[in-house]
């Protein structure tokens, strides 16, 4: 029954031990990545008033992203067997160290995990964009015009994703019933304070906005990008669908095929299928669990995509593109 086929992928899995924690891999990366951060940081301070600091801008875009895989792993309890381990690993490398709430993504990104591309219930496929032609036909005004031209625009846009997140974050402390609301307050705001001392102590006014803008939105894009080949232009699910959870997740994701990379730079989120059946498998397990996920689904005679980065990126913009035009269609009065 369908019913019992995620049991039966999931006990292989726990066999082959692939739930365990990897102490010792996240142990060196979390060290390697803390030092980056503060190389950066420390090569920006002596660089002073220069024009040279956006080479330390796109620097640290990478290393805030590479913080933000962390806190994602955190997030999902890969990293450390309790909750609160990782609760406060989280609060550290996310609402200290790079400005985003850990309790605020926890929340969102719980629900898309629930429910990934499932309209009404996704916030991922809730946004600026459209992923069905029925939201795009349905937009108005300037939401409508963003959707016409959602695969134009979709790369630009991701420059102010950085922004974008921070306003949630800020957002979601100020109005959500998030647990610990006034200790991640303190913490986003002495990030701000830090931040911003910094920059504008070493950089003239001017170049200080422009490092600003270039690290944020860097560092938005590079997220962006990050996300972008997971679940665009894959199974849109509808408000209530009943698809079995197994269904769901395979269907709904893409993986991207690549090497050690690969890996580092997406933060083995490229095994999104993976990831999304086995959310608190520790990152360093995916690629080990891949081919025992893929022979599983061949065997039960269910779709598994996995592609390259490059195709990924075009299978996306093609699905925005698509959607995108039934926004230039004009409503059907209803009478």
């Amino acid at each position: 029954m369908r019913g019992s086929e995620y049991a039966v992928l999931l006990r292989r899995v726990r066999q082959a031990g692939l739930l365990d924690r990897k102490l010792r891999y996240y142990g060196w990366k979390i060290a390697v990545t803390a030092a980056a951060f503060a190389g950066g940081w420390a090569v920006f301070i002596a660089l002073g008033n220069s024009w040279w600091q956006l080479v330390t801008a796109v620097f640290l875009a990478a290393v805030f992203a590479q913080i933000a895989f962390l806190g994602h792993d955190a997030g999902h309890r890969q990293i450390f067997a309790t909750r609160r381990a990782n609760y406060l690993f989280g609060v550290i490398a996310g609402n200290l160290g790079i400005g985003l709430s850990i309790g605020w993504w926890t929340s969102n990104h719980n629900r898309h995990h629930a429910h990934p591309n499932t309209e009404g219930a996704d916030p991922d496929v809730s946004g600026v964009l459209a992923h069905s032609g029925e939201r795009a036909a349905a937009g108005k005004g300037f939401r409508r015009f963003i959707f016409r031209y959602q695969a134009w625009l979709f790369f630009p846009m991701l420059l102010l994703e950085g922004g974008s997140l921070h306003y949630s974050s800020v957002r979601a402390v100020v109005k959500w019933p998030i647990p610990h609301r006034v200790w991640e307050g303190v913490l986003l705001g002495a990030h701000a304070l830090g931040y911003l001392t910094t920059v504008f102590l070493v950089l003239s006014p001017g170049k200080a906005l422009v490092f600003i803008a270039v690290q944020q939105g860097l560092f938005g894009l590079y997220m962006g990008c990050t996300f972008a080949p997971n679940h665009k232009g894959m199974a849109v699910l509808s408000e209530g669908d009943a698809t079995d959870f197994l269904r769901r997740q395979v269907l709904t994701s893409r993986n991207v095929r690549g090497s050690w990379l690969t890996d580092t730079a997406l933060g083995g989120l490229n095994y999104q299928i993976e990831h999304h059946l086995f959310p608190s498998m520790p990152r360093p397990c995916l690629l080990r669990v891949q081919p025992l996920v893929e022979e599983f689904c061949a065997e039960i005679g269910l779709p598994y995509c996995e592609t390259s980065l490059f195709d990924s990126y075009a299978q996306a913009l093609r699905h925005l593109n698509t959607v995108g035009k039934q926004a230039a269609r004009e409503p059907v009065a209803v009478s």
